[in-house]
């Protein structure tokens, strides 16, 4: 998949007279790389286009226009971008009350290594979580995980080819899946394999 190069970014100006066609995109775009799985887990699925619009966001916020700043904030976002032969995925626990949460992230250590996607027919796929930096202490998870899913040539032509996906959290305290994953989810993520 393509990576953003500084010639991908438009001018504070120009993106900011389309920002709102480009938000309406996105969140549209968003709706098929969203995966809920079970009441408090969310996969949200990286690619070229949510990573251009957060960096693009970002420059916004913080008005960076030094060529430097910006190559900074490339190699910040490139390596979420998928690769055509992997998945990228900000995995996130949500539990609003505050003692819940607390609670539950006690109760969930481990859990980044525990979440997997399975193509029919094939092993499930487990992630390399948090290659940035360790997430998780001994004592607890953290609310927000990096995961990499890396796929086989073989498991990659069966889901070109139809094959259903599941996406399972195997802890022992948040056992839930997603089976199957939406069409249009399933369609949206196939495109990473481009």
């Amino acid at each position: 998949m393509k990576k953003i190069a500084l010639a991908d970014l438009l001018s504070l100006e120009a993106y900011e007279a389309q920002r709102p066609v480009i938000r309406q995109a996105i969140m549209d775009h968003k709706k098929t790389r969203r995966v809920p799985l079970g009441p408090n887990a969310t996969l949200h699925f990286e690619d070229y286009m949510v990573m251009r619009y957060q960096i693009m966001e970002l420059i916004r916020a913080e008005k960076i226009t030094a060529d430097e700043e910006l190559e900074g904030e490339l190699e910040a976002y490139n390596p979420l971008i998928p690769d055509g032969k992997n998945l990228k995925v900000t995995f996130m626990l949500e539990y609003p009350d505050e003692a819940e949460r607390k609670e539950r992230l006690r109760q969930l250590t481990g859990i980044e290594e525990l979440i997997s996607i399975q193509i029919a027919g094939f092993d499930p796929v487990y992630p390399i979580a948090n290659e940035d930096l360790p997430r998780s202490t001994e004592d607890k998870t953290s609310a927000v995980h990096f995961l990499r899913f890396e796929f086989t040539d073989d498991m990659i032509e069966a889901a070109k080819n139809g094959a259903s996906w599941s996406i399972r959290s195997e802890h022992l305290n948040y056992q839930h899946a997603t089976d199957p994953v939406a069409p249009e989810i399933a369609e949206s993520l196939l495109r990473d394999f481009a």
